[in-house]
């Protein structure tokens, strides 16, 4: 009976998606899930560079999160770099909240090779921004530190009826990371190490399969995964310091459901597991006051989206594949300024650049990833000794992202573009 199933799974796989390649230990065979991929987006499309994102609602957000990781004046710290957390003393806390709202709109050349719509604006809106930290002094030179946040989701709809329906028609997905660290100052040198602790749910993926099956391709899935961050902070004076950060890579194991349904070939339901890397990254930050009113802040990445080579997928039949995808490295360079116009005051504005990571023959609409542009404003008002308030804005370009692929879709985006607004408040206890 086992052996029986699994042939029936695997021939209406085979013949369902027989019109894409996909590597299965060497042999062309189907392409079962294309737009899988999409397990790593954020509530709406909000990534950088790969799929990492900066709009975390600190307050560094008003810089397009240049210097994050040096600035180190609150408990947001521990999430951007937990080495900087020494620069506190006592109790800290903070919390954020904010919106995003995504403009995505596809434009189909007119020799895209399945006729349908644009799919409207797919990007799901809006989408909450959450963030919270907390850093506590055991002495002067050792602190512990806790934060909570999302590195990374997704949310587009584009319908079932688009020019890329062959590619994708729904993603969603949810991802939460707790970060608890411990860092120590030693003179002008400080270290810090964190645990990465990740949650991913799959909650619905939905695909419009090739003619002339007209079948429908569900599949859902959650797992924990596990890494670690670990950053040094040098302080050349107390006006100017530079930090480096290390993230290991991330790697969840979505079991979930794999579902066809509809279609001439009837339905299939089997259990499967998709397989997400996250990349490893290095990040430097430069922070450097001039005088008490103006101060410059950097930053440059590298990310190691080369790895995302291609995506496993293994069913509970014993179908075993990988989904090409044929990422490269990317790198982000990002600028930002303070400036203080009486006491209680601080504006802020910044710019990013992130490279992209996929060229256009292989780039799909479950992922839309260009170069990116971000341009950033925010401002803190410092209401008492204890509380700190503040918000920001970010508009984010993510470039035409043209697709060019001969079999499913040609095209680009006319419309691409994220607004990020967020509220954060800071404590000391």
């Amino acid at each position: 009976m086992k052996l029986k199933k699994y042939l029936i799974v695997f021939f209406r796989l085979q013949h369902l998606f027989s019109t894409y390649p996909l590597r299965v230990r060497g042999t062309r065979w189907a392409h079962i899930l294309s737009a899988c991929a999409v397990l790593a987006l954020v509530s709406t499309p909000c990534w950088a560079g790969g799929l990492y994102i900066t709009e975390f609602g600190t307050p560094s957000m008003g810089v397009a999160n240049a210097g994050a990781g040096a600035l180190a004046n609150d408990s947001s710290i521990a999430w951007h770099n937990p080495a900087g957390m020494t620069r506190l003393s006592g109790t800290h806390a903070q919390s954020t909240f904010g919106l995003i709202y995504g403009n995505v709109k596809f434009d189909a050349d007119s020799d895209t090779p399945v006729a349908g719509g644009d799919g409207g604006n797919a990007a799901i809106n809006p989408a909450p921004v959450l963030n919270a930290s907390f850093v506590h002094s055991l002495t002067d030179n050792l602190k512990l530190g806790f934060a909570l946040g999302s590195i990374a989701g997704a949310g587009l709809d584009y319908g079932t009826n688009w020019a890329g329906r062959q590619q994708a028609t729904k993603v969603k997905l949810l991802t939460l990371t707790a970060i608890p660290s411990v860092a120590y100052k030693m003179h002008w040198l400080s270290v810090g190490v964190g645990l990465t602790i990740n949650y991913g749910n799959l909650d619905t993926f939905n695909l419009k399969a090739p003619n002339p099956a007209q079948s429908t391709v569900k599949a859902n899935g959650d797992d924990w995964a596990f890494g670690f961050t670990t950053g040094v902070l040098v302080e050349f004076s107390d006006r100017s310091r530079v930090a480096v950060k290390y993230l290991s890579k991330t790697e969840y194991n979505f079991d979930g459901d794999l579902k066809i349904s509809g279609g001439a070939l009837g339905g299939v339901n089997v259990n499967s597991t998709l397989t997400i890397e996250f990349p490893q990254t290095v990040v430097v930050n430069f922070y450097h006051e001039f005088n008490d009113q103006f101060a410059v802040l950097a930053t440059a990445d590298w990310e190691d989206w080369s790895e995302f080579e291609d995506i496993p997928l293994s069913t509970s039949t014993g179908v075993k594949a990988a989904i090409p995808r044929n990422w490269k490295d990317t790198y982000k360079l990002a600028g930002g300024i303070h400036y203080r116009p009486s006491k209680p005051w601080l504006l802020m504005t910044g710019f990013a650049y992130d490279s992209s990571p996929v060229d256009s023959k292989d780039r799909t609409a479950d992922m839309p990833m260009d170069r990116q542009l971000r341009y950033a404003v925010g401002t803190q008002y410092q209401w008492s000794e204890q509380l700190n308030l503040g918000g920001s804005f970010v508009y984010a370009d993510y470039g035409k992202a043209k697709i060019n692929n001969n079999r499913t879709l040609k095209g680009d985006y006319k419309h691409n573009d994220l607004f990020f607004f967020a509220l954060n408040a800071s404590w000391i206890f």
